[in-house]
């Protein structure tokens, strides 16, 4: 019998998707055997640090990759949207499982519910400015740690924001006091979204893991990602694209002093890709002022 041996980061969060993928495997391919390699990356490690100040995205990937790479593991799977925006040497993406719900939530107390200058807290710049262009008012705060962490550290009389899809994965929807619509917060590339990389040279696990690949899911994220890949691996700005199940594809961006979102429909027989990167290239111009579109 084959074993396929699954490398994921410790946390119950990670842990939790890793088993979805192992069990979705064991339905999918009969006569093979799942086993998990637990791994500690440099963001789990660290507990205290900001992530952006940490280098933001592969903080919570890149040693979960090397387990792979260097045949401890057969697989790797993450949530999508801490890869990096291109694919890392050696690795392939084989699989995307199919995306829960991508948007961003407030425990604690609705958007409406919050007192003028009231505490949010939130370790993502990204959520800090899209929140601060509908309350410029809300005072933001640092917040680290696993699920049950910052669940912990709801501020008095404030929220935190989560990603929806990591409290379903725990069964903790109902602690969900607003769910934020997808023109108040548009989600991070890949949110919601489990991504399963392989060994490049590895055909016989390609063929496995690409039973569970969900089609739909693979053309959004790809989508995102080249908007992600088009502002480059140095871009440290607050960035977000999302393909909905509406065929309408959202980006945002901000910097020190202004931000921009934009919204458009992509047809079923675009170019998803070339799609993605021309957002980018539309915010980027919008915020430095050069835009000549409408």
């Amino acid at each position: 019998m084959r074993t396929v041996r699954i490398a994921t980061r410790g946390s119950t969060q990670a842990r939790t998707q890793a088993q979805a993928v192992g069990d979705a495997l064991l339905r999918a391919v009969p006569g093979i055997g799942v086993e998990y390699v637990l791994v500690e990356t440099r963001g789990d490690a660290n507990q205290s640090t900001p992530l952006h100040q940490m280098g933001g995205q592969g903080v919570f990937v890149k040693e979960v990759q090397r387990a792979v790479l260097d045949g401890d593991a057969d697989i790797a799977v993450h949530s999508a949207k801490d890869l990096p925006s291109t694919n890392a040497d050696g690795l392939v993406i084989a699989a995307y499982t199919e995306r829960r719900s991508a948007n961003d939530v407030l425990v604690g107390l609705p958007l409406e519910g919050l007192a003028h200058g009231a505490t949010v807290a939130t370790g993502s710049v990204r959520r800090r400015a899209q929140l601060a262009r509908v309350r410029p008012d809300l005072v933001f705060v640092e917040l680290r740690g696993n699920i049950e962490t910052r669940l912990s550290k709801v501020p008095d009389g404030g929220s935190v924001v989560m990603a929806r899809a990591a409290l379903e994965v725990l069964g903790l929807e109902h602690l969900v006091a607003e769910d934020l619509d997808l023109d108040t917060a548009v989600p991070m590339v890949g949110q919601g979204c489990v991504a399963v990389e392989v060994r490049a040279d590895d055909t016989a696990t390609i063929g496995i893991v690409s039973s569970v690949d969900h089609a739909a899911t693979r053309r959004a994220v790809e989508t995102e990602r080249a908007f992600l890949a088009e502002l480059g691996a140095g871009c440290t700005l607050p960035v977000a694209a999302h393909l909905g199940a509406d065929g309408v594809l959202r980006a945002f961006m901000a910097n020190d002093i202004d931000s921009v979102q934009i919204s458009g429909e992509v047809g079923r027989t675009e170019d998803h890709v070339t799609v993605g990167r021309a957002a980018a290239d539309r915010c980027r111009r919008l915020l430095a002022g050069s835009d000549a579109g409408d």
